[in-house]
């Protein structure tokens, strides 16, 4: 173990609790990085970035429309790379147009000098997910997107690629997130079997507890038939809709922007090519404070569709403070090459649990502004809610 590491994990030494030497690190252990100068940035990092078990990352002054996505690769840095296939330099210090389809990339204002036994992996936030706007973190010398190794030093990097709106990006936005951990510990779905056992990780409708299924993962089903409530049961993108400013909090009408769907014929709905949807999960879930999730972004053996870029669950989802019965969780979905079927109940995604080092200081939910607990069926904060 390193100076690094003893510094900035001194409990390693002790016995206390629940306390792991490996594990994804939550909020307290991020503020130790920013303390210690392992996360740093010229603009002061902000306590609202630090969430339960990841750091929102803020886009720079500067973007770079670029011709095509790439990676730098082992001996090239991202800066030097793009300068070979630069279309125009912008500047985002007031809001800047992303064109839909356009491949930019933004160098974003935090900088990392991570020990050598501490690495991450990034996401888009939920916001950035719903609004289908592609986004992938990059590093100098890497070989593929959104993982930064042990040890790394250097810059952070977005690509962002808005895929159904124009979208309107300022300086300090904040699309990326990036969840730290120390070692590998095993996802196993027996450990997986136990904690639904201790905690209840699935509800029903009514606030039954619900049946978990469990094989490698959590699964989870689309919901096509609504509840006793509401009939709707999703959202399909308008094309050519107007452009949307990212700052902009309940500022839009959704019904200029999106086909609402209702309980669709059979229970089951055409996913055309090229078109994008929001639709709900039929399980209500939980991540308990002690774990974080992230749900796989796309398996093959279960369909020929893409759910699901935001694929971060922070410890407390589904709780609340109010013995919340779980949260839905919202899919954005996309098919690949050929219409494809999907039904209500068919499974739709893989919901992957683990371990934190210790429970977070920070739980998920209106406390600390998260946006989307308790949530039904919601489109982006963007758009105005009933």
């Amino acid at each position: 173990m390193n100076a690094h590491t003893e510094t900035l994990f001194p409990e390693y030494e002790q016995e206390q609790g629940t306390l792991h030497t490996t594990g994804v690190l939550p909020s307290q252990k991020i503020l130790g990085l920013v303390n210690k100068g392992y996360i740093s940035a010229e603009v002061d990092i902000e306590d609202a970035q630090i969430q339960p078990a990841s750091i929102d990352l803020r886009l720079g002054p500067k973007a770079y429309r670029i011709q095509a996505s790439f990676l730098p690769g082992p001996h090239s840095g991202v800066m030097n790379k793009l300068q070979e296939w630069l279309i125009v330099e912008l500047d985002i210090a007031t809001p800047t147009v992303f064109e839909r389809g356009c491949v930019y990339i933004v160098p974003l204002m935090e900088h990392m000098n991570l020990p050598s036994d501490i690495g991450a992996k990034a996401n888009p936030k939920s916001t950035a997910g719903r609004l289908d706007i592609f986004t992938r973190l990059i590093t100098d010398g890497a070989i593929e997107f959104e993982q930064v190794p042990n040890g790394y030093k250097g810059g952070l990097y977005a690509e962002i690629v808005p895929r159904t709106f124009p979208i309107l990006l300022t300086q300090g936005d904040r699309l990326n997130q990036l969840r730290f951990s120390r070692g590998k510990p095993p996802s196993l779905d027996s450990r997986l079997q136990k904690l639904d056992e201790e905690e209840i990780l699935v509800y029903e409708a009514g606030d039954r507890p619900g049946e978990a299924s469990i094989r490698n993962g959590l699964r989870l089903s689309i919901n096509l038939q609504g509840t006793s409530e509401d009939e709707v049961v999703g959202y399909r993108a308008k094309k050519h809709a107007p452009a949307i400013e990212f700052t902009k909090i309940n500022r839009y009408t959704p019904t200029d922007f999106w086909e609402i769907i209702q309980n669709p014929k059979n229970n089951s709905l055409i996913l055309n090519p090229d078109d994008f949807y929001i639709l709900g999960s039929k399980e209500k879930i939980r991540v308990p404070p002690h774990y974080a999730a992230e749900m796989v972004a796309y398996d093959s053996s279960i369909g020929e569709f893409r759910i699901h870029y935001a694929g971060f669950f922070d410890p407390g989802f589904g709780y609340g403070l109010s013995d919340v019965k779980g949260t839905h969780a919202v899919l954005e979905v996309r098919s690949h090459d050929v219409p494809f079927i999907i039904e209500d109940g068919q499974t739709v995604g893989r919901l992957i649990y683990e371990r934190l080092m210790a429970p977070s200081e920070k739980i998920y939910g209106v406390n600390i502004g998260s946006s989307y607990q308790c949530q039904g069926l919601s489109l982006s904060k963007q758009f105005r809610r009933n």
